[in-house]
Order: C-alpha cells, then sequence, then structure tokens
C-alpha cells in the first residue's frame, strides 16, 4: 500500500498531465497550443534550469562515473532484451528491433523524471538527475544512429556507409541541441568558481520556477497524439521492461555492485522507472518503422507509470 506522502507527490504530477491531455481531447486548447509549450520548455526552461543546477552543483565526493555505469549498463541490458524479444519472438525486421530496444530504454527523465525528483528531493536531487541527463541524450542517439545505420544494412535498406560521416552528422545535431547547449555551458561556468550574479540570477530562477508545471501540461497536450494503434502485443512487452525490468535493475546495480550514496541510488532508479520518452516516437518517425510501437509503448508506459512510480518510490524508501 503506497503511503500518503508518496500519492502527495506522484497525484499532482499526473494530475497536471491529465489536465493538458483533458485540454488536447476536449478542443479548449488548440494542438498548436501544446506544440508551442513543449518548444518553451524544451528550448528555453529545461536548458536555463540545468545551467543554473550544474552551474552550482555539488557531487558531494560521489563518483558521476559510477552513476553513468549503473545506469547506462541496465539501459544497454534491457535495449537488448526489447530488440531480441522483437526479433526472436516477434519475428520483426532489424530496424524495428531497434526502435524497440530505444523504446524499452529511453526514459523521459526531463519531463516526468524532472517533476518526480524535485517534487521528492527538491534541488539536491537535480544534480545526479542532471549528471545522468548530461549522457543520456547524447548516448541515445548516437547508439540509435549507428544501430541503426547497421539494420537498415541488414534489411537491405541502404548500403553500408562509413561511420565518420554518420558521427559527424550526429554530433553536429548534438551540439545545436538547446539541452547539450545548456549542459555545456553549466559546466563550463562551474568551472570558473563564480557565482552567477544577482538580476540573471533572479531571471533565471522565474524561468526555471515555469518549468515544470508548463512542462507536465505540455506532456499531457502531446500524449493526445499518441494513443493505442494496433500492433499491441510488442508494446507490453517492451513497456513492462521500460517499468519494471530498468528500474529493477538500476537499483540493484546500484545498490549491491557500484555501492551508490541513497539519494544517487533513488534518482537514478526513479529515473528508469519514467515513462518512455517521446524521443522514442521521433526516432520511429525519423527512421520511417515503429511508429505504431513506440506510440504504444509511449501511451502504456504514461498510464502504467502512475502506478510503477509510486511503488518504486516506495522500494527505494522515499517516503
Amino acid at each position: 500500500m503506497l503511503s500518503t506522502d508518496i500519492l502527495a507527490i506522484v497525484l499532482p504530477i499526473f494530475l497536471l498531465i491529465a489536465l493538458g491531455y483533458a485540454s488536447a481531447f476536449t478542443g479548449l486548447l488548440r494542438e498548436a497550443v501544446g506544440d508551442g509549450l513543449g518548444q518553451f520548455v524544451n528550448t528555453i526552461a529545461i536548458p536555463v534550469l540545468i545551467f543554473r543546477t550544474l552551474a552550482t552543483a555539488s557531487f558531494d565526493g560521489a563518483s558521476p562515473w559510477a552513476l553513468w555505469g549503473t545506469y547506462f549498463s541496465a539501459l544497454a541490458i534491457v535495449w537488448a532484451a526489447a530488440s531480441l524479444l522483437s526479433r526472436y519472438l516477434f519475428h520483426r525486421e532489424e530496424r524495428y528491433c531497434v526502435i524497440a530496444g530505444i523504446s524499452g530504454a529511453f526514459s523521459n527523465t526531463m519531463l516526468v523524471g524532472l517533476p518526480i525528483v524535485s517534487a521528492s528531493f527538491s534541488e539536491a536531487g537535480l544534480v545526479p538527475l542532471f549528471v545522468i541527463v548530461s549522457v543520456h541524450l547524447p548516448f541515445m542517439t548516437v547508439v540509435s544512429t549507428l544501430l541503426m545505420e547497421r539494420a537498415a544494412v541488414a534489411d537491405g535498406m541502404q548500403s553500408a556507409r562509413p561511420i565518420s560521416v554518420t558521427l559527424r552528422q550526429v554530433a553536429r545535431n548534438l551540439i545545436t541541441n538547446p539541452i547539450i547547449i545548456g549542459i555545456m555551458a553549466g559546466v563550463a561556468w562551474r568551472m570558473t568558481g563564480m557565482q552567477i550574479p544577482a538580476l540573471p540570477a533572479n531571471v533565471i530562477a522565474q524561468i526555471a520556477n515555469a518549468t515544470i508545471p508548463v512542462a507536465l501540461f505540455s506532456l499531457g497536450m502531446s500524449l493526445r497524439r499518441y494513443g493505442i494503434r494496433g500492433d499491441l502485443a510488442p508494446a507490453v512487452v517492451t513497456s513492462a521492461l521500460k517499468t519494471i525490468a530498468l528500474p529493477a535493475i538500476v537499483w540493484v546495480s546500484a545498490t549491491y555492485v557500484f555501492h551508490l550514496p541513497p539519494l544517487w541510488i533513488q534518482v537514478a532508479t526513479l529515473c528508469a522507472a519514467c515513462p518512455t520518452g517521446i524521443n522514442a516516437y521521433l526516432f520511429a518517425i525519423g527512421f520511417g518503422t515503429g511508429h505504431a510501437l513506440s506510440a504504444n509503448t509511449i501511451s502504456l508506459t504514461s498510464v502504467f507509470s502512475v502506478i510503477s512510480i509510486g511503488v518504486w518510490m516506495h522500494i527505494v524508501g522515499v517516503a
């Protein structure tokens, strides 16, 4: 049974998402409004919040390498499981299997993880969260692109290209990504050792304070376009891997293998328990396969996570 403290954290977050969904579903707000809010969150609000956190972060002696080892080794295991099950249980093509791996491993660390961690641990929890985020997007983008290149060749869709060409293209996309810019700017400012001046710090704080409610509302509006599209069985398996297997592996690895500090264990586990990120669907569109799988997994994990996140909060001792 979940405690009232956990429900007090989880329910307002998902009620804000539901409110955004209802606003789009009823036509109270047009789809373009949700797109605009999402663009504000991803282009301005989240990068500003990341900059502020990393510019003033203290690691308290904990190793970011251990956190990365914990999280991304678990991610690799679940990615491989989702891909292999799609290939050998559901007999899908190689490119589809890559999308299955992305859908099973790509957590919505920003639009859901950020509110959960902030509500549970305040500013202290944002440090390990952004340590994960700093590698999460680049890692997923590079690995997804390289695997899809290989899968497209295996499926006979294209001839092999030099890896260097693919990596240069990915690098160009990453260095112009607002979240990556926010990460690099925050780390660079932290290296100077200077405090953020009062006036810009006040403006940054006001933008940062708007991030979470706007992010949740815009996420709810965006979920309206996904829904359930058939091809359901692979999505159920992928969703189970995402909401059950991934956080379980992260928790065990963080606790018994890498021996992370309690706060970092809690944050890493909750990040892993978050629903599948919308980027999984964007990858599916970009690569031209797995649209229904990714959309279904986003929808199913968003529903499942209402309960699963609360369960994982209880397991890791949040409240």
